[in-house]
């Protein structure tokens, strides 16, 4: 068995399943079903056994199965590095999440402590040629991975800015206002910046001389022109002083770590990602997961849990195979989910094959 798995997930009342029950394989996990079956809503109940709002970054109160709206509960039995952990996550009706872990109530932050997580969903397609914020939030997820605490840090900063960002917002000019705010964003600042710069070192590090088929890329950590941000909290707080007066006129913060963006090079061609075509696109993207997967294996000793849903769709039949004899070297455990069985025919009796099918108004899983 892999030194970090689920061995066990139950679901109540969580978005299609009323009720469902995986006693989950040792390797990889292929779920398969319709369109609309509820396969993705396993992948998603997965996803918050980790700190964040899920695969699908969606609030609390959306996972509750409609239209019963009784609140909702994902419970599992993971296992990491030979100990055993009895994970719940759930919320009331109008409550938010709460945790907790071997039967005592834990912060979201402590399930990162327990067991690294990763994923990649159809939405990710776009990463490249999107927006800023959609980058910065998958550079983040791969920092988690690396540095749990890395959430802390970012809940921080970001709370600090919204003060800062009313303040100006209300147009105070006060200079007195401003510098407690400003400290402590730049503190937590500095910490964002440090912790992804190494993050993007481990990765570079990961991907040098893998045999893989997937390309490797050259991740670079850049600012939004204009915002280009200082390193070192004493110089970041300067920055943020100095620039009041252009804050002002905007009515929020212009430059720091909120402001960074993630530039990725085809390395074998140099081409950057944006200009690359949508099947290299997601090649990239499949390799970066992949890259932070040996990663965190080579520190940590436990590869982690990989979430893959409705990857084979997008590959041709060579690089499936190819995934699939990558993840199984890995050592990690990777739920999946595709549209049939047939996707899955290269990992033959590597893997387990749940079937999600619809059943009384809901989703029903057949464990196979």
């Amino acid at each position: 068995m892999p030194d970090l798995a689920i061995t066990s997930l139950k679901l109540s009342h969580f978005r299609s399943h009323r009720a469902a029950r995986i006693a989950a394989h040792a390797g990889p996990i292929a779920i398969y079903g319709a369109n609309g079956a509820g396969k993705t809503n396993i992948l998603e109940a997965v996803s918050l056994l980790s700190p964040g709002r899920g695969l699908r970054r969606a609030a609390a109160e959306a996972f509750a199965r409609q239209p019963e709206a009784l609140g909702w509960k994902v419970a599992a039995e993971l296992t990491a590095l030979a100990r055993t952990h009895e994970i719940e996550t759930w919320a009331e009706p109008g409550e938010s999440r709460s945790v907790r872990i071997d039967g005592k109530a834990a912060p979201q932050v402590a399930l990162g402590r327990v067991a690294r997580m990763l994923w990649l969903v159809p939405s990710m397609d776009r990463l490249w040629i999107e927006g800023a914020e959609g980058r910065r939030r998958f550079l983040d997820r791969i920092t988690l991975s690396f540095e749990p605490g890395h959430a802390e840090a970012v809940l921080s900063y970001e709370k600090a800015m919204r003060e800062r960002n009313r303040l100006l917002k209300d147009m105070v000019r006060d200079a007195h206002w401003y510098g407690a705010l400003e400290t402590h964003m730049a503190e937590a600042g500095e910490v964002i910046r440090v912790n992804r710069t190494a993050a993007l070192a481990r990765i570079a590090a990961a991907q040098e001389g893998a045999e893989t088929v997937f390309p490797a890329a050259d991740l670079t950590l850049t600012a939004a022109e204009g915002a280009e941000a200082p390193e070192g909290a004493e110089a970041l707080a300067e920055a943020f002083a100095a620039g009041r007066g252009a804050d002002l006129r905007a009515g929020r913060t212009l430059i720091g770590p909120h402001r960074a963006d993630l530039a990725a090079i085809y390395a074998a061609k140099g081409v950057a990602a944006e200009q690359c075509s949508t099947g290299e696109q997601k090649a990239l993207l499949i390799s970066l997961v992949l890259a932070n997967a040996r990663a965190l294996a080579a520190e940590l000793g436990a590869a982690p849990i990989v979430l893959l849903d409705e990857v084979a769709a997008h590959l041709d039949a060579g690089r499936r195979a190819a995934l699939y004899d990558e993840i199984c070297a890995l050592g990690c455990q990777a739920w999946m989910t595709g549209t049939g069985r047939e996707l899955f025919e290269d990992l033959g009796e590597r893997a387990q094959y749940p079937e999600v099918r619809e059943a009384d108004g809901g989703s029903a899983v057949d464990p196979r």
